[in-house]
């Protein structure tokens, strides 16, 4: 007599422990286990968040101890889309063990013994895990779609550098290339550390000013703006401008344009639509502020290549004077927790309020994301990072009658 093999299909094996909502009726697992099964083995397009390989080594691990046998985990590897598949295959003994482990983000092929003796997780940091994330996702995207060069804005913060270092790690130094675009408000730091950054990752630079084209534009404007203050109209005028910049080259040579801004921005609409979210890929999309930081100490683990100065000056989209994030958004570390809880873990406002936080905080931080869903629905596709992204998985209506 042979071994009797179960065979389910991805989401066959995730338990009720681990699941919003009820699959089945029944529990594929036991019923495979009632019919004789000895060996239970997954075949897995499991799309990747932060966190996932070692839930899912969890999960299985608490079923082949329920069940008594082992259990064979294999994981797809690619991205299509917004979707990122991991890999990180395994192996679970009967008694919960892992007998073997694949790599993450890179397809690899192994052997799986059965009497191999159990081992400790291989696990990566957070960070490690994102950054190969997004490594992948804009490699297989580029690949999949046709392109082989990408072209991205370098302002000298931090959001650029890292998509940049990330692009160069997913597509060569060659064939990356940068663009500053200073104002008369841009700082020489953050020119500095743009050319910096592109010295260190090696790749082409070029510089093209937008303060004579943005005087030009706005001088057309004298009659029909007569009476007005300059207010965000001005400052968009100076994103849409980098914006046209930007897609001229990509048109003009065939580059990929890749967009910079993370998710906090993307949430509350701190963003400038046809300006900054121009391209064709967004990289850290679904990337939180927080995050990016992490991310940029990580990459300047072993050496610098992101400035120093890129990560430690006040973040700010440098469109007037003495311009900086916090004067328009919570500060960051306030802000990414509640859009968790608000945006991934859907929470009601009420419900973040009594975990601790300011109700009016709250309220600004509810009322931008369901008023810029028109925004986020004409952004650049994104690569999915977190449980739930703007994307395919967040369908929310731009018309629709809020109650304040």
């Amino acid at each position: 007599m042979g071994t009797k093999i179960g065979i389910t299909i991805c989401e066959d094996i995730w338990t009720d422990k681990y699941l919003t909502g009820d699959l089945y009726h029944q529990d594929p697992v036991s019923v495979l286990v009632s019919k004789g099964a000895q060996v239970i083995v997954n075949l897995s397009a499991s799309p990747y968040s932060v966190g996932k390989p070692a839930l899912r080594r969890t999960m299985v691990s608490e079923l082949a101890v329920l069940h008594g046998l082992p259990i064979y985990y294999c994981n797809a590897v690619g991205a299509n889309d917004e979707l990122i598949f991991d890999g990180n295959s395994f192996a679970i003994d009967a008694s919960g063990g892992i007998i073997f482990q694949m790599s993450g983000f890179r397809e690899d092929v192994g052997l799986a013994e059965s009497s191999a003796k159990s081992f400790p997780a291989q696990e990566l940091s957070a960070e490690e895990e994102v950054y190969e994330a997004l490594v992948l996702g804009i490699r297989d995207y580029f690949s999949k779609c046709g392109f082989k060069t990408a072209v991205l804005g370098l302002s000298g913060g931090i959001d650029s550098a890292v998509t940049a270092a990330i692009a160069v790690a997913a597509l060569g130094k060659e064939n990356v290339i940068g663009v500053s675009m200073p104002s008369q408000y841009s700082s020489p730091g953050s020119l500095d550390d743009a050319a910096s950054l592109a010295k260190k990752l090696g790749i082409v630079r070029h510089v093209i000013p937008v303060q004579r084209p943005f005087e030009v534009l706005k001088s057309e404007f004298k009659e029909i703006f007569a009476g007005k203050n300059e207010d965000t109209t001005e400052e968009n005028m100076q994103s849409r401008l980098r914006g046209l910049i930007l897609m001229s080259i990509s048109n003009k040579f065939g580059h990929l344009l890749l967009t910079t801004g993370n998710k906090s921005e993307l949430a509350v609409g701190y963003c400038t639509i046809y300006g900054d979210m121009c391209g064709g890929l967004a990289v850290i999309s679904d990337v939180p502020k927080t995050m990016v930081y992490q991310l940029a100490n990580w990459i300047n683990r072993k050496t610098e290549i992101i400035p120093t100065s890129s990560i430690t000056k006040p973040p700010s989209a440098e469109l007037k004077p003495d311009q900086k994030d916090q004067d328009t958004l919570p500060p960051y570390k306030e802000l990414d927790e509640i859009l968790q809880m608000y945006v991934e873990e859907q929470l009601s406002p009420e419900d973040i309020v009594k975990r601790g936080f300011d109700p009016r905080t709250v309220e600004w931080v509810q009322q931008k994301v369901d008023m810029n869903e028109y925004k986020r629905r004409q952004a650049a596709p994104g690569l999915r990072v977190t449980s739930l992204a703007f994307g395919i998985g967040w369908r929310m209506p731009i018309a629709q009658k809020y109650l304040r």
